[in-house]
């Protein structure tokens, strides 16, 4: 605990709290006076400065679980392929409900929020092991395992698919190679670091010009140009000027910067230390989402391993360049997706996002300049700086640069992580060619294009280029580029109700509309799809989603109301059908 401390500012140990929490509850089993008494001293807090923290954070419980916690997840692309018959028949197996702790003491079980593997749902995880493609039967006979052995049998990461002819594999290049471990060896032996020893040579303004010049934007779902984030860094405050790494993938229908994580941590590690240098920082924080705490022990592991190696630390590869990169654990909320919540919660608070400007480039973490990136967008900056920003700039279409990692689950045959040239291949080849078609060969009857987050668009016309501006002149968003198809014959009220709970449940409450309001839009889906929807509620709850819409302070407003408006938009019929007969439910 007290080298977990010494990563943040003696003046910020409070930073350390989330990490303190998690370990103590590991050791514990559950958080209650004793623990948060202990912390508060530790960090010189207020007990009520942890409590807070152990009510907001989804992953801390002040209930004891069984030795065996097990979680489902329960969003969308995991409710599509049959989670609610995963948990029915692990609540008759372990014979208790949700949350409680069996007679034997050894199990609970919880439905929670996206675990982030939603091409390879139904999953689940058992304490810190995520379970894909799961059936009641394989998870009734795993339950029956561990009985038996009083162990987790241990998962080996799955082979990734042999690459689309549609594909064009950038950043996944490295781990399409047979053998490729994405050790510090491997990664090296491919050409890793290359880059990193290009860029000590030149002037932090020249690689920054180079990534302005690519048009690289965020991928994390904003789509914000990178270079010009870069630049608006305030570099005459004297203060210090750190990097913040957004590894808290917590969109429905996202997986794809896990993929990263796990299959080539050095290409992260090199963009992180690129970026650092390009941008005046000596430290890095990795947020990395709470629900991969396997990922957090490789990414520790392999920047040790560069450590050893003199590629992070001081006088990096013998030069006057510094950087150190310290990984942070979240504890599960989705609001920190959000760059300034993202910072609150780094900082040991609830992740409540501020109020802008100032913007995080003036006043962000611990009150300094910071830059705050998604994975995917850092692991192109290896690839910007070797070879160069023409090149780059020439893949893809203009303002949609280079390739994209695609998050593709839903009513498809082949789910998974795509990587493609952005505007080079449209919804439809997607679907149809790279994924196989709809799961049941049923023609599609929606298109989630950028994660749940983002409207619907109807499987009517999907000759719509996979890039920035196409998908917004479609009416939606390219967001983080997690793709769900929904085909016809579907349940679309109760997918709706299931994208409002989503909402509902990881809103923070700080702003009057989006916490009454996400509620209130649950309330009327789960009234219609009951059977008990009145022919008014069709209006009432388009006026819910309007009110919420563009009246918050962060953007999990228009998160919310955003898919809704666009479900009764395209499918207004299928509200209207069940306000109208009744029987929403299935």
């Amino acid at each position: 605990m007290d080298a977990l401390i010494a990563h943040y500012p003696p003046e910020h140990k409070r930073a350390a709290v989330l990490w303190l929490l998690h370990l103590l509850q590991a050791h514990c089993g559950c958080l209650g006076n004793e623990q948060v008494e202990w912390v508060a001293a530790k960090l010189g807090l207020q007990p009520i400065n942890v409590w807070e923290l152990i009510r907001f954070y989804p992953m801390f419980s002040e209930a004891p679980r069984g030795r065996f916690h097990i979680t489902v997840c329960r969003t969308l692309s995991c409710a599509q392929c049959g989670c609610g018959a995963l948990v029915q028949a692990l609540e008759k197996k372990l014979g208790a409900p949700l949350e409680a702790v069996t007679t034997d003491g050894l199990f609970t079980l919880a439905a929670v929020e996206c675990l982030a593997a939603c091409g390879s749902g139904p999953a689940m995880m058992i304490n810190d092991l995520l379970f894909e493609h799961m059936t009641p039967e394989k998870a009734c006979a795993l339950v029956d395992e561990i009985r038996a052995t009083g162990a987790i049998p241990s998962q080996a990461l799955a082979p990734l698919r042999p690459a689309h002819a549609l594909e064009r594999r950038l950043l996944m290049a490295n781990m399409s190679q047979p053998g490729y471990t994405g050790s510090l060896a491997d990664y090296s032996a491919a050409g890793g670091y290359e880059s990193l020893k290009k860029a000590l040579a030149l002037k932090p303004e020249v690689i920054t010009a180079e990534v302005a010049d690519s048009e690289l934007r965020g991928r994390g779902g904003a789509g914000f140009p990178c270079g010009m984030k870069w630049r608006f860094l305030d570099r005459k405050s004297g203060k210090p000027v750190y990097l913040v790494c957004n590894g808290d993938e917590s969109e429905p229908g996202t997986f794809k910067d896990r993929q990263l994580i796990y299959r080539d941590p050095h290409l992260l590690i090199e963009g992180i230390l690129i970026t650092c240098h390009a941008i005046g920082a000596k430290v890095a924080y990795v947020y990395l989402r709470g629900e991969f705490p396997d990922g957090a022990a490789l990414l520790e592991r392999e920047i040790e391993a560069a450590r050893a190696q003199n590629l992070v630390g001081k006088n990096i590869l013998g030069t006057d360049f510094e950087c150190e990169i310290w990984l942070h654990r979240g504890a599960g909320a989705y609001i920190c997706g959000e760059e300034t919540g993202l910072i609150e919660s780094l900082e040991g608070k609830r992740a409540y996002p501020r109020i802008k400007p100032p913007f995080p480039a003036v006043r962000g973490l611990f009150g300094c300049p910071t830059v705050v990136n998604n994975i995917e967008t850092l692991c192109n900056v290896p690839l910007i700086v070797k070879h160069g920003a023409k090149w780059y700039h020439a893949l893809g279409v203009p303002r949609s640069t280079g390739t994209r990692l695609i998050s593709l689950s839903g009513s498809v045959k082949r789910p998974g992580v795509y990587e493609i040239e952005s505007g080079k291949v449209t919804l439809w080849q997607l679907i149809h060619d790279i994924g196989g078609g709809t799961l049941h060969e049923r023609p599609v009857k929606g298109v989630i294009p950028g994660g749940s987050s983002m409207p619907i668009l109807p499987g009517g016309n999907l000759d719509i280029p996979i890039d920035f501006e196409s998908i917004r002149q479609a009416g939606s968003s390219a967001g983080s580029g997690a793709v769900i198809v929904l085909e016809e014959g579907e349940d679309i009220v109760g997918h709706a109700l299931n994208v409002a709970q989503f909402y509902a449940h990881e809103s923070c409450g700080q702003c009057t509309p989006c916490r009454e309001g996400t509620l209130w839009m649950e309330k009327l889906l789960h009234r219609m799809h009951a059977g008990g929807g009145r022919p008014e509620d069709v209006d009432l709850l388009q006026d819910v989603a309007d009110n919420i819409d563009g009246q918050t302070i962060c953007a999990l407003g228009e998160a919310a109301a955003w898919p809704i408006k666009a479900f009764l938009k395209n499918f207004r019929g299928d509200f209207e059908k069940v306000c109208n007969t009744g029987g929403g439910a299935k």
